[in-house]
C-alpha cells in the first residue's frame, strides 16, 4: 500500500505546503473524469446567472470594471454574489473530491461510478448552499470574505468523511481549519490566490492576444470570448479548489488528530467509514 513517495497521491503523513498542493493536482488528476464535467456544468451555470447582475452593475469584458459609478452598489453585489457561487460550486464539488481523496488514503483508486455514488447529497447540497450565503454575506463586508472563505471549505469533508451530524459540520470544519494558528484556513486563501491570478491572466489576456492577431473585430465577440475563457479556467480551478479541501482536511486530521496512526494500526476488514469517522 503506497504512503510515500512521488507516486502517492496522498501520504499518510504530515505534509507541508508544496506537497498539499502537488497532492491537490494528483487527485484532480486521478478523477477528472467525475470532476471536470461537473466543473464545466457548474461554470456555465454560474456565469447565467451572474448575466442579470453583470447587466445591471453595467460591467462589460474583458475587464468587467464599471463604468457608471452610480452603479457601484450593483456591482459590490455582483461580487459579493460571485464571491458566493464560487464557494457553494467548490463545496459541492468537494463530495465527490472528498470520497476521492479519502480512497487514495486508503490506497484504492475509486472508479467514476464510486465516487458518484455521493455519500449524503442532500445534506450536501444544503452545506453548499449554506456556505454560499455565509461567503456571499460576508463578502458584502469586504475583508470578512478572507475569514469566511477560510474557515468554511472543510464542511463538505467533515460531513462527508467524518460521520458528524449535519448540524455539527459547519462547528468541526471551523476547528480543523482553525487549528495550528490557522493553517488550514491560510493554505486554502493561498489556493484561491494562485486561482484569481490565473483567472485575471486568461480573462484579460485572450480578448487583448486575439485583438493582436487581427483575425477578427474582437469587441464583436467580447462577451462570449470572456464567457468562454471563465467557464474554461473555472472548470480547472473549481476541482483543483475541491481537491485542495480534501487533502486539506485530511491532511488537517493526521496532523492534529493522528489520522495516519489510527490507520496503520487498523486491524483488517474495518469497514472505511468506521476507519475515518471523527474521534468522539
Amino acid at each position: 500500500m503506497p504512503d510515500a513517495g512521488p507516486i502517492a497521491v496522498l501520504p499518510r503523513r504530515p505534509l507541508t505546503v508544496g506537497e498539499l498542493l502537488d497532492a491537490a493536482v494528483l487527485l484532480l488528476r486521478d478523477q477528472a473524469r467525475v470532476l471536470l464535467p461537473l466543473a464545466v456544468a457548474l461554470a456555465l451555470a454560474e456565469q447565467a446567472l451572474l448575466y442579470p447582475l453583470r447587466t445591471l452593475a453595467d460591467v462589460h469584458p474583458p475587464g468587467w470594471w464599471p463604468t457608471d459609478q452610480q452603479r457601484f452598489g450593483w456591482y459590490w453585489l455582483l461580487l459579493a454574489v460571485g464571491a458566493g457561487t464560487e464557494a457553494a460550486i467548490v463545496a459541492l464539488l468537494g463530495n465527490p473530491a472528498a470520497r476521492g481523496g479519502a480512497a487514495a488514503l486508503l490506497g484504492r483508486r475509486p472508479g467514476p461510478a464510486e465516487v458518484l455514488r455521493a455519500a449524503r447529497p442532500g445534506a450536501t447540497l444544503l452545506a453548499a448552499a449554506a456556505v454560499g450565503l455565509a461567503v456571499g454575506t460576508a463578502g458584502l463586508a469586504g475583508p470578512a470574505w478572507f475569514v469566511a472563505y477560510g474557515l468554511l471549505g472543510l464542511v463538505v469533508p467533515a460531513l462527508v468523511l467524518d460521520g458528524v451530524p449535519a448540524h455539527r459540520a459547519a462547528g468541526r470544519a471551523v476547528r480543523l481549519a482553525g487549528r495550528l494558528g490557522g493553517r488550514a484556513a491560510g493554505i486554502r486563501l493561498l489556493g484561491y490566490l494562485g486561482w484569481w491570478l490565473v483567472r485575471v491572466g486568461i480573462g484579460l489576456g485572450v480578448p487583448y492576444g486575439l485583438g493582436l492577431l487581427g483575425l477578427f473585430d474582437v469587441s464583436a465577440w467580447a462577451l462570449p470570448l470572456a464567457v468562454a475563457a471563465q467557464v474554461a479556467v473555472n472548470a480547472l480551478a473549481y476541482p483543483a479548489l475541491a481537491c485542495l479541501d480534501a487533502v486539506l482536511h485530511l491532511e488537517t486530521r493526521m496532523r492534529t488528530e493522528g489520522l495516519d496512526i489510527r490507520l496503520s494500526r487498523a486491524p483488517a476488514g474495518v469497514p472505511e467509514p468506521v476507519l475515518l469517522a471523527a474521534p468522539r
